[in-house]
C-alpha cells in the first residue's frame, strides 16, 4: 500500500471510530494485565464474563495470592487453557510484588518478564494502560494487515515492527484499536464485508466479496459474475 494510502485508510478509520477503545473491562493496569493473559485464545466476551466474577474477589496481586492457583480456577474455567493461565495469574503477581513493588512496570522488557506475557500482552498493556504508541498484533490485526497490503509479514512481529514504522505518527496510539475492531467486524476471517467497508477501494485484496444483494442476483442468473466496485476517486 503507497505511502498516501496508507495516510488515507487511517483517516478513513479514525472518522467511523473517533475514540475507540478495548473490550476488555478492566479499572486498573493490574487488572488489565490479567485480563490480556486470560485473553490468549479466548474471546473478550469470554474473559470480561470471569474477570466480572474475579476481579471483585481479587484485584491486586496480593488477594490473587491469597486466592491461589485452586481460587483462581473456579472464576476462569469457562476459559481456554484454563489450568496453565490461573498459574501464570498466580506467578506474575507474585513476580509484581517480589520484583516491581507490586506495581506495573512501564516497558516491553519488564512485562515480558511476567509469566504469560509476550510481546502482545506487553504492547496491548503498554498502549491501553499507559498511553504509548505500540502496535499488538493478535490474529485480527494480521490478517488485516496482510490481507490489505498495509503491512505484511510471516510473523506477529514482523507485521508489528512494520505497523508502527508505516503508520503516520498522529495514528499511532489508535491503530492497534482501529485494526482489530475492523478485523473483527467487518474483515472478518471467513467472509469479510467489503461490500461495506470504508476502505476496500484502498485494500489489495482481490476477492472482494460480493453484496448480499450482489450474490442473490447471481443466484437468479447464473453465470453472471458481480459489477466490479468503481474505481477509487481521487480526494483532494
Amino acid at each position: 500500500m503507497k505511502k498516501e494510502d496508507i495516510e488515507e485508510f487511517y483517516r478513513r478509520l479514525e472518522a467511523s471510530m473517533p475514540e475507540p477503545e478495548t473490550e476488555l473491562a478492566y479499572k486498573t493496569p493490574y487488572e488489565l494485565v490479567v485480563a490480556v493473559a486470560l485473553s490468549a485464545q479466548a474471546t473478550d466476551v469470554s474473559v470480561n464474563a470471569a474477570t466480572a466474577k474475579l476481579f471483585p474477589v481479587a484485584n491486586t496481586p496480593e488477594a490473587m495470592i491469597a486466592l491461589g492457583e485452586e481460587g483462581v480456577a473456579p472464576y476462569i474455567k469457562t476459559i481456554g487453557l484454563w489450568r496453565n493461565k490461573a498459574k501464570n495469574v498466580i506467578a506474575l503477581s507474585r513476580m509484581l510484588i517480589e520484583e516491581f513493588s507490586g506495581k506495573v512496570p512501564q516497558t516491553r522488557e519488564e512485562l515480558q518478564k511476567l509469566p504469560g506475557v509476550g510481546r502482545k500482552t506487553a504492547d496491548v498493556v503498554l498502549n491501553v494502560a499507559f498511553g504509548q504508541p505500540t502496535i499488538a498484533v493478535d490474529t485480527h490485526i494480521f490478517r488485516v494487515s496482510n490481507r490489505t497490503g498495509l503491512a505484511s509479514g510471516k510473523t506477529a512481529d514482523q507485521v508489528s515492527d512494520r505497523l508502527v514504522k508505516r503508520t503516520p505518527a498522529p495514528y499511532l496510539l489508535h491503530a492497534h484499536h482501529w485494526l482489530i475492531l475492523h478485523g473483527r467486524y467487518v474483515c472478518k476471517a471467513r467472509t469479510p464485508e467489503c461490500w461495506r467497508c470504508e476502505v476496500a477501494d484502498l485494500c489489495g485484496f482481490k476477492d472482494k466479496t460480493p453484496s448480499p444483494e450482489e450474490r442473490a442476483a447471481l443466484k437468479k442468473v447464473p453465470g453472471k459474475k458481480p459489477a466490479k466496485k468503481a474505481a477509487r476517486k481521487k480526494t483532494a
